[in-house]
């Protein structure tokens, strides 16, 4: 049987060609060194991750921005306001009446149509009264139709974060559900608002801290 042998060449003693022969390695290897920082940077944002993104802030020069719109618009005689309590919180208070058919209290924002278009959860802390409050986005910028909203509890004097899938937000109208109504788009939210209404007499008190988003990347 012939064995094949394979001549291994001696190491090089021109050090011109041994310069040569390791810069022409060197530039074959910075040819790909773009292709590895384009890998590295892909494998970055992984597939599912999400981040918590402002919808509002409640610095006191962005509280300003709130509008109120209570009951008397129908007749009704409900109080209510949105006041900075410190540099990054916000107190919603007012006072509930059942009067001349009313029985309801809110307050609104506008926000960039878009905002929420990666969102899956709204976010918010607050701390309030033992009452039950209602938080509604809107799809434009009307202050009448439809909106969607989800009710949640509070505990008094205590702060809680509430997560709220956007799946959960249900059409309302004027405290009917509309038939036919359009699904929520979130893509589409103009406004967002907080409201107390389900016959709570009396005086209320919101405090809230944080209103946020969870945006997939």
């Amino acid at each position: 049987m012939q064995l094949q042998s394979q001549r291994i060449p001696p190491p090089l003693e021109d050090s011109s060609l041994r310069e040569k022969l390791y810069s022409t390695v060197r530039t074959q290897s910075s040819r790909f060194a773009p292709l590895l920082l384009l890998s590295v940077f892909s494998f970055g944002v992984l597939e599912g991750q999400t981040e918590q993104r402002t919808i509002l802030s409640f610095e006191p020069d962005a509280v300003s921005d709130w509008f109120v719109v209570n009951d008397g618009v129908m007749g009704g005689v409900s109080s209510s306001r949105i006041r900075p309590a410190s540099d990054d919180a916000a107190i919603f208070e007012g006072h509930l009446s059942l009067e001349n058919n009313g029985g309801f209290a809110s307050v609104r924002a506008r926000i960039n149509e878009g905002a929420l278009s990666k969102a899956s959860t709204v976010v918010l802390r607050v701390r309030g009264d033992g009452k039950r409050y209602q938080l509604r986005l809107r799809m434009g910028r009307n202050w009448d139709g439809v909106a969607y909203a989800v009710s949640f509890e509070t505990t008094a004097d205590t702060w809680t974060t509430i997560e709220i899938p956007l799946e959960q937000f249900q059409p309302i109208f004027r405290g009917f559900v509309p038939r036919n109504a359009r699904a929520l788009n979130p893509s589409r939210v103009q406004q967002i608002g907080l409201m107390v209404t389900d016959k709570q007499e009396g005086p209320f008190r919101l405090e809230i801290s944080r209103l946020e988003a969870t945006i997939g990347l």
